[in-house]
């Protein structure tokens, strides 16, 4: 199987059935309308033109182009992770095609920092556009080659490793790309500065401000100094946090609160955050070496990131111990760093509460912390793992009742306070949901910036500067902006038939006919076979299955009988039909009726 592209489906009539019951607009002659083919793009001219490819209708798989001439500069390549509304998807990717067509001036893929909403697309897309050398800071480097790791089929990768006293790159002749530090959860993040010949387009990536109590650091100060003198054209900016009044606590202030209870547990503490709160897993570390305790990391993800942390020498790791030798210490000695503060199924946390946890189980004198907040969506999986570990009688200590949690994305105090640090011209919302890009929006038009220079993209929008700076445009063309997902080892365009076959099949099951027919009489050799799965159990459907039996051999045998040569496929349509109506009346239900005639 090619690994870019998808199977077709193999089951005509399960996909026109499916888009009949969804009501799938056809045109007049009963065909399925074709794709609207994309839009003709006009040329750049002397513009900059700006071109979101993900990020700015959802949270997750970051990306966007910057052209100028005949060079293309993209500023990461992210994944967004699925829900249930695409059953069978692994992730989520940009849409790469307008960069595919043109990846000859791709000059460079410059990477914010190492989350896998900004990094983890690399695998999928990178040699869809040309292999581009990737600009990014260490720690950024290193995650890439570890996840790297994972592909070995795949070409090694350009890796050029920006120091954090770099000056400005030149990329081209006429662009140039400057990193900027700023604070959000993980080593090394950074902003970009793409220098044009018309001034600068500034992007945070994502973006907190350290504060106490509402007042920024003088660290963070000091990070925006560096804008007031320069010509900022385009400000892009992190939307996540922009619901959130005020500021958020300080990583400072959650950790002293979080160092407070380590003091005084009596047993073991578990404590479960993000594996990507780099930061935060590097002051646990500190916290339990203070405490005398042994650290127990637990988690593949986990591991993965604290095995960076070991290579770049971040932290002590002498105090870290395998889970296997958790026996060998007294429980007020043992700190453990988990997975699975979201309820993902096979997590440690998870599995550690349903007590299917190899080496751990829990009891009264344990103290878990939930270092992490809820994720829209995750509320019921959180839900049932609080049930779980609160069965345990142990300590569960989470960020609603105790400050043991700050985001990485600035709440509405800190990006307004950004605002104020940045001179720009023009400014554009980016990283969110559509409303969230338009509150940020409401934002920067509150502080000042005129509305006509304010634009919120959608996914392929197409962003023009022109006229030397002076103006800001959205063409009325769009890139390519369909989803691309990965299935396995296939990378393409989602089918919206598949995914909602498979959603029709979570819902209602499927219930297959198989039925023989005498090639020379029309009539059916036996009774037909029936399988069912996850529509009804067979064995407490006895009356419905004769009934379906006999409609089956009606709508058969009134196609088949007289017609030579029979026409199998209107025999299966005329088939599904009637049992499709009749399943329907019976039980309200609609199954993807699959049947299968033999001819014999």
């Amino acid at each position: 199987m090619n690994p870019n592209t998808f199977k077709k489906s193999s089951r005509p009539s399960l996909m026109t059935r499916s888009m009949r019951q969804k009501g799938a607009h056809r045109n007049r002659d009963n065909s399925i309308p074709q794709k609207k083919p994309h839009d003709v793009i006009p040329p750049i001219g002397d513009s900059i033109r700006i071109v979101p490819l993900g990020g700015v209708e959802e949270i997750g798989r970051n990306m966007t182009a910057i052209e100028y001439g005949d060079d293309i500069i993209v500023i990461d390549a992210g994944i967004q992770f699925t829900d249930a509304e695409t059953p069978g998807v692994d992730y989520i990717l940009p849409n790469t095609k307008y960069l595919e067509e043109r990846k000859d001036r791709i000059r460079a893929l410059v990477i914010t920092h190492g989350h896998l909403d900004h990094i983890g697309g690399i695998p999928y897309i990178i040699g869809r556009i040309g292999n581009p050398p990737i600009y990014t800071r260490e720690f950024g480097a290193l995650l890439i080659r570890k996840r790297q790791e994972e592909f070995p089929h795949l070409p090694p990768l350009d890796i050029r490793i920006v120091d954090a006293t770099d000056k400005s790159i030149p990329l081209t002749p006429n662009l140039k790309v400057r990193f900027f530090g700023l604070t959000h959860s993980i080593p090394d993040s950074t902003g970009i500065i793409i220098e044009t010949p018309y001034g600068d387009i500034v992007n945070t990536g994502d973006v907190r401000v350290d504060n106490n109590n509402g007042v920024p650091t003088e660290k963070e100060v000091e990070q925006y100094k560096m804008f007031k003198d320069r010509n900022i054209l385009l400000f892009t900016m992190d939307s996540t946090g922009i619901e959130k009044p005020g500021f958020s606590p300080s990583e400072e202030f959650i950790l002293k609160n979080i160092d407070s209870i380590v003091s005084q547990v009596p047993g073991r503490v578990i404590i479960a955050t993000f594996a990507s709160q780099v930061e935060r897993i590097i002051e646990f570390m500190k916290i339990a070496k203070r405490y005398g305790k042994k650290v127990i990391i637990e988690g593949r993800s986990m591991k993965t990131n604290v095995d960076i942390i070991k290579h770049l020498g971040l932290v002590e790791v002498d105090h870290v111990v395998p889970i296997e030798d958790i026996e060998k210490y007294p429980p007020n000695k043992i700190m453990m760093i988990a997975t699975g503060a979201q309820g993902e199924e096979f997590a440690a946390l998870m599995r550690m509460s349903n007590q299917t946890h190899k080496y751990v189980r829990l009891v009264r004198t344990d103290t878990i912390i939930l270092s992490s907040s809820v994720i829209p969506g995750n509320e019921r999986a959180i839900a049932k793992l609080k049930d779980n570990l609160y069965r345990h009688d142990s300590k569960i200590i989470t960020y609603l009742d105790s400050d043991v949690h700050t985001s990485g994305h600035g709440k509405r105090g800190e990006l307004e306070w950004v605002h104020r640090q940045i001179p720009y011209k023009f400014f554009m919302p980016v990283h969110g949901h559509h409303y969230m890009l338009k509150m940020h929006a409401e934002l920067a038009a509150s502080l000042g910036t005129p509305r006509e220079n304010i634009i919120v993209p959608d996914n392929g929008s197409i962003i023009e500067i022109r006229d030397g700076g002076k103006t800001l445009v959205r063409l009325p063309e769009k890139a390519p902006s369909e989803d691309m997902v990965v299935e396995g080892f296939s990378v393409g365009d989602v089918s919206e038939v598949l995914i909602r076959d498979r959603k029709m099949l979570a819902e209602d099951g499927m219930f297959v006919i198989i039925a023989m027919v005498n090639s020379k009489t029309g009539r059916l050799k036996k009774s037909p076979d029936i399988i069912s799965r996850g529509f009804i159990y067979l064995r407490e459907s006895q009356e419905l299955l004769s009934e379906a039996r006999h409609i089956i051999k009606r709508s058969i045998e009134s196609t088949t009988i007289g017609m030579n040569p029979i026409n199998f496929d209107y025999a299966k349509n005329a088939v599904n039909e009637d049992v499709s109506r009749f399943l329907f009346q019976k039980t309200a239900k609609k199954p993807i009726v699959i049947p299968v005639i033999l001819s014999v």
